[in-house]
C-alpha cells in the first residue's frame, strides 16, 4: 500500500520519521541503530533524506554520504515498512535521476518524495544542474512521464515498462524563501498537485497555528491532497540560531525565552522535546493525517513525543 493509500484510509493520526544516510564509510547498522527502536510505534512510512555533491578545496566534486537508494532497499526489505527516499533536482542529472528511478523501480520502491533542493554554499542563489530538472514540478514530470512508460531517450527500438510511483512533495507553512510570498508559493504547490503529486509533508515549524493556516490558505486554493507535518524536535543550543537560517523558520516567543534560559545542550533538549510534545499533542487533537518527525540519527526525542502524543 502506498504512503497516500494509508494516510487517506486512517481515520486516527498515524506517525512517520525521517531518518539521515550515514557519513560515508559507516555501515547500514547505523541507520538500523536508528529505526530499530521506533518500530515497535508501527510507522506509517520512514523518509529517507538525500544529500547533493559538495566540493573539497581543491575543487573536486565528493559526495559525503551514500545515495537513498541502498538504504531504501535495506529498511525496506528488514522491517517490511514503506520508504520513501528524497529525489532532488540540484545536484542531479534528468539522466542520473532517471538512474536511480530505475533502481528504486526494480526494488520494488515505488513511493519517494521529489524536491527541488538547496544550492551549493558558494552560490548566492539556487542554480540549476545542466541536463537537469531545475524545480520540483519538473522532476515530478519526468516521474510521472516513467508512470507513462515514457523514459529519456526512447526510441522505437527499445520498449520501455511503466513505473508504478506514488510522489509526494514539500510544503511550507512560512513559504520557501525564494518565493515571492505565501500565496505564490501555494500556487506553486497547486502545480505539483495538478502535475500528479499525491500528498505534502511540510517543512518544520514551531508555531501550530503557521501550520493550520497554512492548510486553510491551501484548500481555498484548491489544495486537496494530504498535508503532513512535519516536526523537528531542538535537540542542541545552536539550533536557536542554526534552524531559522538555513530553514526559514521562526521561533516563538515563548520558545525563544525559554531557549535562552539554558545552559547546556542537555537543557536545550529537554526543552525542545517538551516544545514538540505540546505541538505533537496539539496537531494529534485537531486530527492531522499524520506526525511527521525529523528523526534524523537520534531517535530518542522522537520516542518520547509519539509517548507522549498516544
Amino acid at each position: 500500500m502506498s504512503v497516500s493509500q494509508i494516510v487517506q484510509k486512517s481515520s486516527k493520526t498515524l506517525f512517520s520519521f525521517e531518518v539521515l544516510p550515514p557519513l560515508r564509510g559507516k555501515g547500514i547498522d547505523s541507520v538500523y541503530n536508528t529505526v530499530e527502536p521506533l518500530i515497535q510505534y508501527n510507522p506509517s512510512f520512514i523518509t529517507i533524506t538525500s544529500h547533493r555533491e559538495q566540493y573539497d578545496v581543491q575543487n573536486n566534486k565528493i559526495r559525503r554520504r551514500p545515495g537513498t537508494v541502498a538504504i531504501a532497499a535495506a529498511l525496506k526489505y528488514q522491517y517490511d515498512i514503506p520508504v520513501v527516499p528524497h529525489i532532488l533536482c540540484g545536484g542531479f542529472t534528468r539522466s542520473e535521476t532517471e538512474y536511480v528511478l530505475i533502481d528504486l523501480n526494480f526494488l520494488g520502491i515505488h513511493d519517494v518524495l521529489a524536491l527541488r533542493g538547496d544550492g551549493l554554499k558558494s552560490q548566492k542563489e539556487y542554480v540549476p544542474e545542466p541536463h537537469g530538472n531545475a524545480y520540483a514540478v519538473d522532476l515530478l514530470q519526468q516521474i510521472i512521464d516513467m508512470n507513462h512508460g515514457k523514459y529519456l531517450g526512447d526510441t522505437e527500438k527499445l520498449q520501455s515498462h511503466p513505473t508504478n510511483f506514488i510522489t509526494g512533495v514539500a510544503g511550507y507553512p512560512e513559504k520557501h524563501y525564494s518565493a515571492p510570498n505565501l500565496d505564490a508559493d501555494i500556487q506553486f504547490l497547486k502545480q505539483k498537485q495538478d502535475a500528479g503529486a499525491e500528498y505534502v509533508i511540510t517543512q518544520m515549524f514551531f508555531d501550530n497555528e503557521v501550520y493550520y493556516s497554512f492548510v486553510e490558505k491551501c484548500r481555498a486554493a484548491g489544495v486537496t491532497i494530504p498535508i503532513i507535518p512535519g516536526i523537528k524536535p531542538i535537540g542542541f543550543l545552536s539550533q536557536i540560531q542554526v534552524l531559522p537560517e538555513i530553514f526559514h523558520t521562526k521561533f516563538p516567543e515563548e520558545l525563544v525565552r525559554e531557549l535562552h534560559t539554558c545552559k547546556t545542550n542537555e537543557d536545550a533538549k529537554k526543552v525542545g522535546t517538551e516544545w514538540a510534545i505540546y505541538q505533537a499533542k496539539d496537531l494529534v487533537k485537531h486530527n492531522v493525517p499524520s506526525l511527521h518527525l525529523f528523526t534524523y540519527s537520534s531517535p530518542q526525542q522522537s520516542i518520547e513525543i509519539v509517548e507522549a502524543a498516544l
